[in-house]
């Protein structure tokens, strides 16, 4: 079965617009360079209102150890979204706390430190663009050697896009932002909704039961 995150939410409305549209999990924005910047306590408010059943995945770019753990906490979060050029120590010093998405570029898969923390059962690649949010696809036919099972891709995955994303990969989840704006961090109902059908659909006929 295929996961499906959907990235970049601002509001209590997104957030239920997300989950009542299917979403298996919300990500909330929490690295200061972002024009989808949150605060831990939106973020915590939207979470108690989807309720325990969603996931709520706090993502954090270059910041501090104490930064990541304090604003995780405040904000109630499920998991921790790691970008950004980090140590192991790091990642798993995170993975103490909280279960951590670590995201990586195509270029980086295959180094020996991302293969050691990912050792690790609380850590779980998401393979991503270059640039986050920008709304490129990467090229998964290029990736599609060296794709790392049970990793999640991002990148530029959209209502059109996401079904042979997942036909050529087989990720074990999927996770968009850009592509379902109406402008940055408000979301469009309509391609929300779907997304999360095309990936489910997808995701039926590449994992059958």
């Amino acid at each position: 079965m295929i996961r499906v995150k959907v990235c970049g939410t601002t509001s209590v409305h997104d957030a239920l617009l997300s989950a009542g549209a299917g979403a298996d999990a919300l990500g909330f924005i929490f690295a200061p360079v972002s024009r989808r910047l949150v605060s831990s306590g939106m973020a915590r408010e939207a979470g108690l209102v989807v309720g325990p059943t969603v996931g709520r995945v706090g993502v954090f770019l270059n910041q501090g150890l104490d930064e990541v753990l304090r604003l995780a906490e405040a904000a109630r979060v499920s998991a921790v979204q790691l970008h950004g050029p980090l140590s192991s120590l790091y990642v798993r010093e995170v993975a103490r706390y909280h279960p951590v998405l670590r995201v990586l570029r195509p270029a980086d898969l295959g180094r020996a430190d991302v293969l050691e923390v990912l050792e690790d059962p609380a850590v779980t690649l998401m393979v991503d663009a270059p640039e986050p949010g920008g709304g490129v696809p990467l090229d998964w036919e290029d990736l599609r050697d060296v794709f790392p099972p049970g990793a999640w891709l991002a990148g530029g995955l959209g209502p059109e896009n996401v079904a042979e994303a997942i036909r050529v990969l087989h990720p074990a989840g999927v996770d968009a932002v850009s592509r379902l704006e109406d402008r940055p961090g408000v979301k469009n109902p309509g391609r929300v909704r779907a997304f999360v059908e095309a990936a489910r659909e997808a995701g039926r006929r590449t994992y059958p039961q």
